[in-house]
């Protein structure tokens, strides 16, 4: 048995500081630079590792040097990697992401090809998790979890709107978008006042799923409890690199899950744990220890 099994996309990260973002036909220095495993579901998964649960990452590498340093990373860390398929006949996703020191903004550049699809196999079967997390990025895989295990919860970190996060967001207990995705799903555009809000968790909800909620990045994030319509306040921070935020925030979200939070008392969590990870550069040398959070949250007023 593991605890959480996450499911979707993965890649190997180059960061890239700047000193501004650049123009066009221009040159750059790049003293320093840092490298690691990526990918939403991959992010979270790492950081649940870290954090002490059993975590299980399901999804699909290339069959090359970067996919086999993902694996190693994962064994390093503990993540079970029995479910990692390795493709032969594409490489793995890569992202070169550049990173602006001036606001803390990310602009990431990804390459892939189209690859085999995840399938999880019987062996998964022994996993029995108590919380699945889901990115949109491995449909199939992620449909035959929620059938599969019934009783676990389930979170769909939904970024941005494809016909998979579309699929799935009317099917897990937990959908947790973006500003994008809510956007594009719901066509409430802007989502800057009360009444956007309660239009857009109306559309979310209207997918299917049982619990919503949308960030609004360094606006906080809304969500409903008991029919109301709450903005909860993003922490004040000085953001040096928000690369990764998201990824933390979502791993966050599942562990408070498996430790039996309450929606509010997770999204609170959560939004304390991608609040620090900004602080510092880097995606998952970002992912701030648990042992931080729960002492910022302690000493820390909750936003208002």
């Amino acid at each position: 048995m593991i605890d959480i099994l996450c499911i979707g996309h993965v890649a190997w990260d180059v960061f890239l500081p700047l000193k501004k973002f650049p123009e066009e036909d221009s040159k750059a220095v790049i003293h320093e630079w840092s490298e690691s495993g990526g990918g939403p579901a991959s992010n979270a998964a790492y950081l649940l590792t870290r954090w002490g649960a059993q975590t299980a990452f399901a999804g699909v590498v290339g069959g090359d040097a970067n996919g086999y340093r993902i694996i190693d990373e994962f064994k390093a860390a503990g993540t079970d990697t029995s479910l990692i398929q390795i493709d032969e006949k594409v490489p793995t996703p890569h992202s070169t992401i550049i990173v602006n020191e001036q606001n803390g903004s990310r602009t990431i550049l990804n390459r892939r090809k189209e690859k085999a699809p995840c399938v999880l196999g019987p062996s998964a079967d022994e996993m029995r998790p108590k919380v699945i997390l889901l990115d949109g990025h491995e449909l199939d895989a992620s449909l035959d979890a929620i059938e599969r295990f019934p009783d676990a919860q389930t979170v769909l970190d939904a970024g941005a709107l494809r016909e998979a996060t579309r699929v799935l967001a009317g099917k897990v207990d937990y959908l947790l978008a973006s500003k994008r995705f809510t956007e594009e799903l719901t066509g409430v555009d802007q989502l800057d006042n009360p009444d956007q809000w309660r239009r857009a968790l109306r559309g979310l909800h209207e997918t299917g799923c049982e619990t919503a909620a949308f960030t609004l990045g360094a606006k906080g994030l809304v969500y409903e409890l008991e029919n109301e319509c709450v903005h909860l306040p993003a922490f004040k921070v000085k953001a040096v690199d928000t690369t990764a935020a998201g990824d933390i925030f979502h791993g966050a979200f599942a562990f408070g899950l498996l430790q039996k939070m309450g929606l509010v008392q997770c999204l609170i969590f959560s939004s304390m744990a991608a609040a620090l990870s900004v602080e510092r550069p880097g995606g998952r040398n970002s992912i701030p220890a648990l042992q931080e959070v729960e002492a910022a949250l302690s000493r820390r007023e909750l936003p208002s």
